[in-house]
């Protein structure tokens, strides 16, 4: 796989992907004003920089990825996904649009921000299996693994630019305008869809419908120690260290104590790692489960880091290695879980990563807002280290049980050697 059509950026020679792409990092752009707009409003105008509030607003956001697991990886294998994501990303669309009118006629309150955090929770637990399979159809599995992190990179972009935008607008025109503007972006992404090639997606034949789908799922899990490992690191990062807008806002507002367009700076500081670490992944042939693990170990490192940093830069600079590890992490998973998985099974193994990697949020963002509003952010950025501690330790403990990983002594230095030949379970 070798000269320039096989580059970091091979994928988008496929028309289908690169009409997708630009669609969707028009949209991603409109999602991370949101956020950001989202979490000053809960923070600063609907709470007096209550970080429980916000860990609430969050949770509701990915408890239907748990909720709805029946029925999420069921419609991913089963219907057909560009129309299930045309559903999905004009629900998202609409949703956006009335809580922008809400907050600018100025009459929302704390207890409609929850309802639509959980409507727009219900939307995206049915569009991230579908859209996390759809990659496949675009480009086939050759191009996967390389798909699979350039969305990843669209993504970080978007989040690199979009919460920097969202900083300055705060300050001027206040939140509810940036979430009209993320309602008209999903006209991008709906645009793409409707431009699509149908002709040319690699479309395979669907899962045949029967009872019990989901419980095949789980047995399909169950039964690969090398899918169990992955996805039980992803618990203890997803429910403990993706909690990133508590982090990042507590410690802009208790800590440093600057505003909006500081903390947007912080949050597109942190996605400057994350296309960093995008892009190393793009460039890869395949996906390594040493390299997930690696990405763990500096995630911890990074954490533990960024909760001793002194002052508001040296911060941003410890969340540009979060990003760049948080992203080795979940573009890794992503691509390990779908190359190894039947395509018949994908949309309901997926489905499951998403609910495990964000379903956890709802028991950790509560947990870590609680824990800074009750001692400090610092300890709630030591807790994310400690999950990613824990998480080095289950993978550590796979690598010794399947395969083989032992201490050597060879020629007077000391390393760690894995026996290859030993299967992954």
């Amino acid at each position: 796989m070798s000269g320039p059509s096989k580059g970091t950026f091979r994928s988008l020679a496929n028309f289908n992907y690169r009409i997708w792409a630009g669609g969707a990092i028009v949209s991603n752009v409109g999602t991370w004003m949101q956020r950001t707009a989202q979490d000053w409003l809960v923070l600063t105008q609907l709470t007096h920089n209550n970080a429980s509030a916000l860990g609430v607003v969050i949770a509701l956001q990915f408890v239907p990825q748990l909720i709805l697991l029946p029925w999420t990886g069921f419609a991913a294998d089963h219907f057909d996904r560009r129309k299930l994501l045309l559903a999905t990303q004009g629900a998202m669309g609409l949703l956006a649009l009335g809580l922008g009118l809400l907050t600018i006629s100025g009459i929302v309150q704390l207890w409609q921000v929850y309802v639509f955090a959980f409507l727009l929770g219900c939307a995206a637990a049915f569009d991230a299996p579908a859209r996390q399979t759809f990659v496949s159809d675009l480009v086939g599995e050759a191009d996967l693994s390389n798909a699979v992190a350039l969305n990843s990179t669209s993504f970080n972009i978007a989040r690199m630019i979009g919460p920097a935008i969202a900083g300055v607008l705060i300050a001027s025109v206040g939140s509810g305008w940036l979430f009209l503007i993320n309602a008209a972006s999903f006209a991008a992404v709906l645009g793409s869809l409707g431009l699509l090639r149908i002709d040319k997606l690699h479309l395979k034949d669907r899962a045949p419908r029967s009872p019990g789908s989901l419980g095949e799922g789980f047995r399909y899990v169950w039964n690969r120690p090398d899918l169990k490992v992955i996805l039980l690191m992803l618990f203890l990062i997803g429910t403990f260290g993706l909690n990133f807008p508590i982090f990042i806002s507590t410690m802009s507002v208790s800590v440093f104590h600057v505003g909006a367009s500081q903390y947007g700076l912080l949050t597109s500081t942190m996605a400057v790692g994350s296309v960093v670490g995008a892009l190393l992944a793009a460039r890869r042939e395949q996906p390594r489960l040493v390299f997930l693990l690696a990405g763990i170990a500096v995630f911890s490192f990074g954490f533990g880091l960024a909760a001793i940093m002194p002052n508001y830069w040296l911060f941003g600079l410890a969340l540009v290695v979060i990003g760049v590890s948080a992203q080795t992490v979940t573009t890794s998973a992503l691509s390990l879980v779908q190359l190894s998985t039947e395509a018949a099974m994908r949309g309901r193994v997926m489905a499951i990563l998403m609910a495990i990697a964000l379903g956890g949020t709802p028991i950790g963002a509560p947990i870590v807002g609680w824990v800074a509003d009750r001692f400090s952010p610092r300890w709630a950025l030591g807790v994310a280290a400690l999950a990613g501690l824990t998480a080095v330790f289950v993978g550590v403990r796979y690598f010794v049980r399947y395969r083989g990983l032992r201490p050597r002594f060879d020629e007077g230095r000391f390393h760690f050697v894995l026996d290859d030949d030993r299967a992954d379970g």
